[in-house]
């Protein structure tokens, strides 16, 4: 049995009260008003912002200057007030990047689990108890993301841009009301996170039974969850990206896009399984997984990263051969804007250095190798994730300050407490199911 020892628990609850604090104090400091905005536009263009962030200078400059006979007074509060909504927005888009994050982890390494039932996989059931640990998360990681689409949909914040009044006047976006309405957005959700709990809940009761009963009537009865949930998650998971992440740009959208974020969080769950894995064999535990396991989860974070370099390369190639002006919407401040060093580099991340280090057998069955891999996987995939939320939130005015990394160390803190004290609950070794001996003499 695993022990939650007493300093990585400690760890995990300080990570959380101190990302408390600091989200707490992201969301004190947030300009209250125009007043208060037009003070920190002015600093700026005092300070000669040269990076394109500060239209300000523009729109005042440009006060005694009517071409079109429009009101710059009128358009230069407007503008104001744009700003500030995308500043009062950066605390509530930091949150929902990582509800978003590490939420989706949990769910696909449940869809990665119940693949090996379908599959009948021998090699990953010394992973069993890795992966059901891992998928614990989706029910505390579900509330928090759910109570942040509620609060969207109660105007809490304006995340969405097709929940505002604004929205009424915009010709776009009513032609998807149909489908972009805060009822139907928050039942849709709710559906999603409650078909991935009621799977995760039958999948792991009916793997830990095995342990006990040994009957293979159990093992045919969870292979048939199985089924039904990946056929429950290969239509979920379309309209889930569409409803959660798409639609922040209402204007734009690619056929393309819910298989990217597929790719994307897939590999980073397949990565997340591999780096607890050996976490717990530099422990001591896990005794039966051996260099070929590891060598095969290698594997899939190398596969998995070409796939989603794939997927990143033929979205973008797509539409820019296309020449839509519509499209590129989405492509000019991620290309070409102020998120161009992480849209770009993330290729670094996500598929050079994987690629580099991953691309040899040997270096597969090197623990340090995987973890460097891994590493490199988990972060890029994290700024994969921010770049697909933060433009359409907060615009140019993005950072990674106290508020973003108080986010990231409440729900990574929240998600090792979780997982590691699922992992302490049950023995580590699948002993009942039938595949059981070809996975302890597994050799690649």
């Amino acid at each position: 049995m695993y022990q939650f020892s007493s300093k990585l628990k400690m760890f995990s609850i300080i990570l959380m009260v101190v990302g408390l604090i600091g989200m707490a104090y992201g969301f004190f400091t947030v300009p209250k008003d125009a007043h208060a905005m037009e003070e920190i536009l002015k600093e700026k263009h005092n300070a000669h912002d040269t990076h394109g962030t500060d239209s300000h200078a523009k729109v005042a400059d440009n006060k005694t200057e009517n071409h079109n006979g429009v009101d710059t007074a009128k358009a230069h509060k407007k503008h104001v007030e744009h700003v500030l909504m995308q500043y009062k927005n950066r605390p509530w888009s930091a949150i929902f990047i990582n509800a978003f994050f590490f939420f989706m982890i949990g769910v696909m390494v449940l869809i990665f689990y119940a693949i090996q039932w379908v599959a009948e996989a021998g090699w990953s059931i010394v992973l069993f108890r890795v992966m059901e640990a891992i998928t614990a998360y989706i029910l505390p990681g579900s509330i928090l993301l759910f109570i942040f689409l509620v609060l969207s949909g109660l105007h809490f914040n304006h995340i969405y841009v097709w929940m505002g009044e604004h929205a009424e006047h915009d010709a776009v976006i009513q032609a998807k009301k149909w489908w972009l309405n805060v009822p139907g957005f928050l039942i849709r959700s709710a559906l999603y996170i409650i078909g991935y709990n009621v799977f995760r809940y039958f999948l792991v009761k009916n793997s830990l039974k095995l342990d006990n009963t040994k009957d293979y009537k159990t093992y045919i009865r969870n292979k048939n969850i199985a089924v039904g949930f990946v056929l429950f998650f290969a239509i979920s998971e379309l309209f889930l990206a569409f409803d959660w992440l798409m639609s922040l740009d209402p204007h734009w959208f690619s056929q393309l896009y819910s298989f990217y974020v597929l790719a994307s969080m897939l590999v980073t769950a397949i990565t997340v399984i591999a780096v607890i894995t050996i976490y717990l064999k530099s422990r001591g535990y896990l005794p039966e997984v051996n260099s070929s396991h590891l060598h095969d989860l290698a594997k899939y974070m190398f596969g998995f990263s070409i796939f989603w370099t794939y997927f990143w390369f033929s979205q973008f190639m797509l539409q820019w051969y296309s020449h839509q002006p519509e499209e590129t919407v989405y492509f000019v401040p991620r290309l070409l804007g102020t998120y161009q060093i992480p849209f770009i580099g993330m290729l670094v991340l996500n598929f050079v250095l994987p690629v580099l280090i991953l691309m040899s057998n040997d270096f597969k069955r090197l623990n340090w190798f995987i973890m460097i891999a891994g590493i490199s996987i988990i972060i890029g995939h994290y700024i994969d994730i921010f770049v697909l939320i933060a433009p359409a939130t907060v615009g140019d005015n993005y950072g990674f300050g106290v508020i973003e990394i108080a986010t990231i160390a409440f729900f990574l803190g929240l998600f090792i407490f979780v997982v590691f004290k699922a992992l302490a609950k049950h023995n580590l070794q699948a002993t009942g199911n039938p595949f059981m001996k070809e996975s302890e003499i597994y050799h690649y």
